[in-house]
């Protein structure tokens, strides 16, 4: 199995150049990944002390980033290599202040995980969540490097529980810890006889509660808002927008709308503006505009939502309408900010116990949106109460950052 593995990563490896032409992701992808081994040779000299993080995507990096401000700060004098596997990942922290060097991470041949990691010779390795690569795991444990998990997390349907995946668990043998979120991923884990396992939690939670201590003020959002109750729509996708629409063009409430859709593509931001019946404005063309003037705001930019959240009064976050699922709540839950989102969130433990504690109302049609939201609107109670309940729990849930650095710090 190990070699069919291999030799099939071979095969994709030499085939990968012919798919740029038919996706702009998948350019991105082959284009990031020739200038991986340029980019180190010119960031790593081999006396170096390197220390490596890798991510799969975007939300990876930033769970691992509490991570990676803490052990910079343990080992100043050592070099952060931030791997991505995913364009949405790389693109967008391509130039992040935390890494020495970030970089595509070169498909798991046996090749290319010698040759990374003989360049790098890291000290410490992260993986952040998942991604079991089982060449570069093979090359690690071979090398006895420590290698981490954190954050982790197990299912049964994975390939490591299944009575075919025996290279595959074999591949965990290079963990020297698992560093888990909740219990039952502790139990699988025990179930394959590990017992380098500790259940230390998500480290989003400390990622999100350190939001609070930044400067969140954005002055275009607080003109717009007005001291007007406020409805921010974060991550939205067609079928969330549907829905909001319909109800923001027949609401007469007196409420200021911000909507920042996942996608940004402009022919996507045109026919949404289209189809709103109130004054919208675009980011992208605020400049000029009297913002308290208008009622709905588009965000068509990424990297500024979570500030504006600090502005909501009450959030809609987007993507529960496909899979695996709703987008992070944890960012609007930390501002205290009660929640709502559409039906498909069990993929998420913090979204699961977030419904069930009352913080957060899933909704499946449009009826049962007009409820949630008139209710958050008119009642400023009950809003006030469930956006207790989203603080207090980030703010209870958070300490896993701190429980990874007393373990893999100590000698």
């Amino acid at each position: 199995m190990y070699f069919l593995y291999s030799l099939l990563l071979r095969i994709i490896e030499k085939g990968l150049p012919l798919s740029g032409f038919f996706s702009k992701k998948m350019k991105l992808f082959v284009a990031g990944r020739s200038i991986t081994f340029a980019s180190l040779a010119a960031a790593i000299r081999p006396d170096d002390n390197c220390i490596w993080f890798h991510a799969a995507s975007l939300g990876e990096y930033e769970q691992g980033l509490p991570v990676m401000e803490a052990i910079k700060a343990h080992y100043p004098n050592h070099k952060i290599v931030l791997s991505f596997f995913s364009p949405s990942g790389y693109e967008v922290r391509k130039n992040n202040k935390i890494a020495d060097v970030t970089v595509y991470l070169p498909l798991d041949t046996p090749q290319n995980a010698e040759r990374f990691i003989r360049k790098i010779n890291p000290e410490l390795v992260f993986f952040i969540k998942y991604e079991y690569w089982p060449n570069y795991l093979k090359v690690l444990a071979d090398k006895q490097i420590k290698t981490y998990l954190i954050s982790g997390v197990f299912r049964e349907n994975q390939l490591f529980f299944k009575w075919y995946g025996g290279f595959y668990r074999k591949a965990l043998n290079a963990f020297t810890y698992f560093f888990v979120q909740n219990e039952g991923s502790k139990t699988l884990l025990q179930q394959l006889g590990k017992t380098n396992v500790m259940v230390s939690g998500d480290t989003r939670f400390d990622r999100v509660a350190t939001i609070l201590e930044k400067d969140n003020l954005l002055d275009f959002i607080g003109n717009f808002k007005n001291d007007t109750t406020t409805v921010v729509v974060g991550s939205s996708w067609p079928k969330d927008e549907a829905l909001l629409v319909d109800y923001l063009n027949q609401s007469t409430h007196a409420l200021k709308w911000i909507i920042a859709p996942h996608n940004i593509k402009p022919e996507q931001i045109k026919a949404l503006k289209q189809s709103i019946n109130k004054k919208t404005v675009l980011f992208s063309e605020r400049e000029g505009k009297n913002l308290a003037d208008y009622e709905v705001f588009i965000i068509d930019t990424i990297g500024i939502l979570t500030k504006i959240y600090s502005y909501a009064d009450l959030a809609y976050v987007g993507g529960g309408f496909g899979h695996p699922g709703v987008h992070n709540l944890l960012e609007p839950a930390t501002f205290g900010v009660p929640i709502i989102c559409g039906p498909h969130y069990s993929h998420f433990a913090e979204a699961t116990a977030l419904v069930q504690m009352g913080g957060c109302l899933s909704i499946q049609s449009a009826a049962e949106l007009q409820e949630a939201l008139d209710t958050l609107i008119q009642n400023t109670d009950v809003r006030h109460e469930k956006g207790h309940i989203c603080e207090t729990f980030v703010q209870m849930n958070t300490g896993a950052t701190q429980k990874i650095i007393n373990s893999t710090t100590q000698n």
